[in-house]
């Protein structure tokens, strides 16, 4: 019988929300149905979801806080209204503003859900939850330094947390959640944060945008001020359904063969300023804990899952030409989109201080409207079998260059980027749907230089990011009837940075994260029944470090869905 990875997917989650019980683990659940609140450094023994990013660094002034929500419960399909209020006590200006949330999930049967929280339509969270058992009721805690969008916490705004949950006799894991923000005031040892003057959001209507096709566009159209000198827009794109998996896609006409997604597996998220190309955004392979296995994930999650990071595209190039006072429109768009990408982006900008209108416009721009990748398949089908390899690639490099006229005089930016993506999958797949082999080896990588020139000045920034995924997956029938899945996988994420002025070193810094997990699961010979689980093990590893001598690290290890060991800065003593 043939069993497809999308079904696989399904089948498994349905299973976790089936509540099955694992012998030896036992987490009461949530009397009162409401937020549990857990300490912010992974406990050993705990089974709540753990992650190795560090929390958000505070000044040392004293916070006020805002409460957005407390123990909501969002156990329906709708969006929960919400106000915000400034707080008096501190009216800024701020040198932080941190974003606090914990979440709890009764125990029970339920999927993880996209979880997201607007102000003003600007996108302030975004993320999934974990997915509770019988015996499994997770709470997690998740911090956001949130500064950037200062901008809108000056005024009194309303806003929605969403997180769209079937909640019925059923499904009846309860999803819980509580939202602070944090606002450290600024003093002489906490200076002010330089912070956008403004936050444009390019979203939905207090909600992420729904992309299912190529040609699918969010959009918004807007009047500037006459006065920008720098534009960045930050950028998250969420696969979703048909798109959840598409790291394990392949070209339309060999998806039945092998029995996974069509669309091939390369995807990307592109930008475009009144309809022609000005940016592009990577799309990080992240996987939630539904994905594939959910065993994988217990206690570890993947890399970002509880916590996306939105990527900073830089449109300085544009700021010029976005100042003509001239209504312009911010464009989004993920090609290959496929059914379907949730979207939103905020754009933040910066206003010259000493021109109430600066002007200028765009020199050069090479990018072009959209990538060309190749696909190349080497298959070959013989004695009830499909074996060989599919790759699929995209690179390309491009040089946008504008001018502003500030107060300081003309300011060139040029950004010169190289956007290179590549992904090889591996096939053993029987014509009767046993033994499958699927083996993921994709690398996703972005290497950019920002050059800003002010008469004999020239700073450079160089930044480069990158999100390996490695991922193998095998299904076999037991001589017995049964069958056994295997699946590991390992996720990457590497981001560094280094900046010069005229050739001498200024600054530089780099965060890398990683997450491995690998599980057995054994299921019965109607794929009903999990009949055993494990062994599970996970483990991952975070490290921070930057020109000062900051160095933060940690890593986690699980066995058996339960947490065995945190330590922390190990990497930097070793290092350093």
């Amino acid at each position: 019988m043939g069993v497809s990875v999308r079904f696989r997917a399904a089948f498994f989650q349905t299973v976790i929300a089936a509540g099955i019980c694992v012998p030896g683990l036992y987490v009461p659940g949530v009397a009162g149905a409401q937020v549990v609140t857990v300490p912010t450094t992974p406990v050993v023994g705990s089974s709540n979801p753990a992650t190795a990013e560090p929390l958000v660094t505070r000044p040392s002034t004293k916070p006020c806080t805002v409460t957005l929500y407390s123990n909501e419960a969002f156990n329906d399909y709708a969006a929960h209204p919400l106000t915000y209020t400034p707080p008096s006590a501190c009216s800024g200006p701020w040198a932080k503003v941190v974003l606090n949330l914990d979440f709890t999930v009764t125990a029970g049967r339920q999927y993880d859900r996209t979880a997201s929280l607007y102000l003003g339509n600007a996108n302030i969270y975004y993320g999934t939850t974990a997915e509770p058992r019988a015996a499994l009721s997770p709470s997690w805690h998740v911090e956001r330094d949130v500064t950037d969008l200062s901008a809108i916490f000056r005024t009194a705004q309303t806003g929605n947390a969403i997180i769209y949950n079937i909640f019925n006799s059923t499904y009846n894991g309860g999803i819980y959640g509580t939202a602070t923000l944090q606002f450290y005031p600024a003093n002489l040892r906490n200076l002010p944060a330089d912070a956008p003057d403004l936050v444009v959001p390019v979203s939905g209507a207090n909600s992420p945008y729904e992309l299912d096709t190529t040609s699918s566009v969010l959009s918004t159209t807007v009047t500037l001020p006459r006065n920008l000198t720098k534009a960045y827009l930050d950028v998250i794109a969420q696969s979703q359904s048909g798109d959840e998996f598409w790291y394990l896609g392949v070209p339309n006409d060999v998806a039945g063969e092998l029995e996974t997604y069509g669309g091939t597996a390369f995807r990307e998220t592109e930008i475009t300023i009144d309809g022609r190309a000005a940016g592009v955004a990577p799309v990080s392979p992240w996987i939630y804990t539904g994905g594939i296995d959910p065993y994988l994930w217990e206690p570890i999650p993947g890399v970002e899952t509880l916590n996306f990071k939105p990527y900073r595209v830089d449109l300085t190039p544009f700021a010029g030409l976005l100042s003509d006072g001239k209504p312009h429109t911010i464009g989004i768009s993920v090609y290959n989109a496929n059914s379907f990408f949730l979207a939103t982006a905020n754009l933040l900008l910066f206003r010259d201080k000493l021109r109430a209108e600066t002007g200028g416009d765009v020199l050069e721009n090479t990018l072009s409207a959209e990538p060309v990748p190749y696909v190349v398949t080497n298959l070959t089908t013989a004695n009830g079998a499909t074996t060989g390899t599919v790759t699929v690639g995209s690179k390309r490099k491009f040089t946008v260059k504008g001018y502003v006229n500030t107060g300081l005089g003309r300011v060139e930016t040029t950004v010169e980027a190289t956007v290179d993506f590549n992904s090889n999958q591996t096939f053993n797949v029987a014509t009767a749907g046993v033994p499958e082999y699927q083996n993921v080896d994709q690398t996703s990588t972005v290497d950019s230089k920002t050059t800003t020139k002010l008469g004999i000045l020239s700073e450079q920034v160089a930044k480069h990011w990158s999100f390996p995924l490695k991922l193998d997956y095998t299904f076999l029938q037991n001589t017995d009837g049964t069958y056994t899945q295997i699946v590991s996988a390992d996720q990457q994420h590497e981001v560094s940075e280094s900046k010069t002025l005229n050739g001498f070193p200024l600054a530089s810094s780099e965060t890398v994260e990683e997450v491995k997990s690998k599980d057995t699961e054994v299921y019965n010979s109607t794929l009903t029944a999990v009949l055993a689980v494990g062994p599970t093990a996970s483990s991952s590893s975070f490290l921070s470090k930057d020109s000062t001598g900051y160095c933060w690290s940690r890593s986690l290890t699980s066995q058996q869905r339960v947490l065995t060991s945190v330590q922390d800065n190990k990497s930097c003593l070793a290092k350093y």
